[in-house]
């Protein structure tokens, strides 16, 4: 298992996610290990798109989501990772736990570092989580970074 030898961190470009690249940067850092960085774009849902009355090319639209997806991934990448370690991006489409886990897979990573967004009650149980999928499924040992201090005031932990 040590040392590692390829982490991946998936982010959303939210503050958790944030933490979560910082850490898994120091990781690779201490390892020299490449950090592969993966953002997953959810597919847009049909109905939504087609209850406007508008004819649109979805297929088209979602292509152009990922390439700013992917430019996006770029410039945060430059901002959160330190300039010490290789990184390797990824932006792809899809369900977002289940392509975690496959770029994962095929980057041969042995380690996944990945935030937890703090949501409970009502929230978690009809969306899920995707860390909780992660480590539910992965193949590799997956540290999960907590960043309850990055919370909205008033939420619950």
């Amino acid at each position: 298992m040590l040392p590692f030898q390829k982490v991946l961190c998936p982010t959303d470009f939210s503050a958790p996610s944030s933490e979560a690249v910082s850490a898994a940067s120091e990781v690779a850092r201490m390892f020299s290990a490449p950090l592969v960085l993966v953002h997953v774009a959810q597919p847009l849902p049909a109905a939504a798109t087609a209850a406007s009355g508008y004819p649109i090319d979805i297929e088209a639209l979602e292509t152009a989501l990922l390439e700013h997806a992917k430019q996006r991934l770029h410039e945060f990448a430059h901002i959160h990772v330190g300039r010490d370690v290789t990184t390797i991006l990824r932006a792809v489409r899809g369900s977002v736990a289940a392509l975690i886990l496959e770029v994962a897979n095929g980057e041969g990573v042995d380690l996944i570092v990945i935030s937890t967004h703090g949501e409970t009650g009502l929230r978690h149980v009809l969306l899920g989580s995707v860390a909780e999928r992660v480590v539910r499924m992965a193949t590799c040992p997956v540290l999960t970074v907590r960043c309850d201090h990055l919370l909205a005031p008033g939420k619950d932990a």
